[in-house]
């Protein structure tokens, strides 16, 4: 907060609430990034920002109704302005629909409510930034050009509320995206970092480089049913709209892909044709997360009520079959199933003893090989079809070899009728989503084979 402690401003706000309950969230944040173009650091920078949201309870005898209004950069002074905007908020609306009791007791290890909020700065591109250069060199050498940019966040969440709950969470964000060109046309990679030391520039830059070789032999396929490997960030986009997909809520009101037919939803059913596991847990190494809930806003998949509710380790998919979906307290009152509220991480595992991408790239007869997936947009949310395009390398693969790269395409495919028709599921490990990078980083997820994935036109996008 502009001249005051973020936990001070959550103090202060309590402090000034004249309804019956009050929460208040303070988000204080520090951005580091680094960005290159034709192998050349072009900016760097560190900005920082804060959000103070308070959410105003006011009961009634018909229930209890909720204000919520955010704004960034409050100072001392504006305070109690927010405050009375969220009461005025409050008094406006009717009694809300998800109210329920405030959380009293969050989750064990959410402490340091006193300490600074935590910050990033370009320190934390100490060992990255001398390893890029070097890519730098190798590229030029090379003669291919690097483009792409690094991103760190670290965002400190202070929780308050009039129940007397105290929370607090350091949330460290960081990606890294990476574009080659060359002669051999365009490739990407791209991974999810809590503090870029886990990053193998030099391994990410090789597989670049055998990319754009790949590339230099052109060959047109046209429309249609293939075999296709997706690697783990292709694989990542599909099931984190799944994932988006899976509110309790809509799929008990008959609207989506998880909807039961005559009522109810398909909590138990089995979706995949391997047993598969889709799961997030908010201490999953290396994707550690928020565990509690943090909802600025209520709506069909988060209420405001449910602040400070310990998140646990949740299984979506179990061994293939449908386990639970996105649940609030009030939706899950509604289904009758558990309580599970989203989690931000995701992660997709198989049998064990999953092959390496490239021990199933050297097992295929005849296939395509995909880099990553962009532009997807929902087509049929009844049976969750999205379309979309592959980007960046689609490649062809013949008895066990990379032969050379073919033209992009349009795809048409549903992520749940994807996951009956898997063939193999690879080794599960970090990645990236190519798409969703903006909202969604923490993925760990496979390589997969489907034996006849839909490329339903040729698309001239490069």
């Amino acid at each position: 907060m502009t001249g005051i402690r973020p936990q001070e401003a959550v103090e202060r706000a309590l402090a000034l609430s004249r309804t019956d309950d009050c929460i208040v969230i303070a988000d204080e944040a520090s951005t580091a990034n680094l960005r290159w173009a034709g192998n050349t650091l072009t900016t760097n920078g560190v900005t920082r920002s804060s959000r103070l949201t308070v959410i105003a309870l006011r009961h009634t005898a018909d229930g209890v109704a909720a204000g919520a209004v955010s704004r960034s950069a409050v100072g001392a002074d504006g305070i109690e302005d927010l405050v009375r905007a969220a009461e005025a908020d409050a008094a406006g609306n009717d009694p809300a629909e998800d109210a329920g009791p405030l959380v009293t007791e969050g989750p064990a290890g959410a402490g340091g409510w006193d300490d600074d909020p935590a910050e990033t700065g370009i320190g934390v591109f100490e060992g990255f930034a001398p390893a890029l250069g070097e890519a730098f060199g190798a590229a030029q050498a090379g003669d291919r050009r690097l483009y792409g940019f690094a991103n760190h966040v670290l965002t400190s969440t202070f929780l308050g509320t009039s129940a007397g709950l105290r929370l607090r969470h350091d949330q460290p964000t960081g990606l890294l995206e990476l574009n080659a060109k060359g002669a051999g046309g365009s490739a990407w990679a791209g991974v999810g970092t809590r503090d870029f030391a886990d990053v193998d520039v030099a391994a990410l830059t090789g597989g670049l480089a055998r990319r754009l070789e790949w590339g230099e032999r052109r060959v047109d396929l046209p429309a249609g049913r293939y075999e296709t490997i997706l690697p783990p960030s292709a694989v990542a986009d599909l099931m984190i709209y799944l994932y988006w997909s899976a509110g309790a809520q809509d799929a008990h009101d008959g609207r989506t892909v998880f909807s039961a037919p005559g009522g109810g939803t398909r909590v138990g059913e089995r979706l995949a044709a391997l047993p598969v596991t889709l799961s997030s847990d908010p201490a999953a190494a290396g994707m550690e997360c928020a565990p509690f809930v943090v909802a600025h806003a209520s709506g069909r998949e988060a209420s405001v009520f449910d602040n400070g509710l310990p998140l646990g380790a949740t299984d979506w998919i179990r061994d293939g079959k449908l386990a639970s979906l996105t649940q609030t307290r009030h939706s899950a009152a509604r289904t009758g199933l558990p309580v599970t509220p989203p989690v931000d991480n995701l992660a997709l595992t198989g049998p064990d003893g999953g092959a390496a991408l490239e021990e199933m790239v050297a097992r295929t007869e005849r296939g395509l090989l995909l880099t990553c997936l962009w532009y997807i947009r929902e087509v049929d949310p009844q049976s969750l079809l999205l379309t979309g395009l592959t980007r960046d390398g689609v490649y062809l693969v013949e008895d066990g070899e990379v032969v050379g790269a073919v033209n992009n395409f349009r795809f048409n495919e549903s992520p749940v009728d994807l996951l009956s028709r898997l063939s193999e599921v690879g080794e599960t490990g970090p990645t990236l989503p190519r798409e969703w990078s903006d909202y969604f980083t923490r993925a760990a997820m496979p390589p997969v084979r489907v034996p006849d994935f839909n490329m339903s036109t040729v698309s001239q996008a490069s």
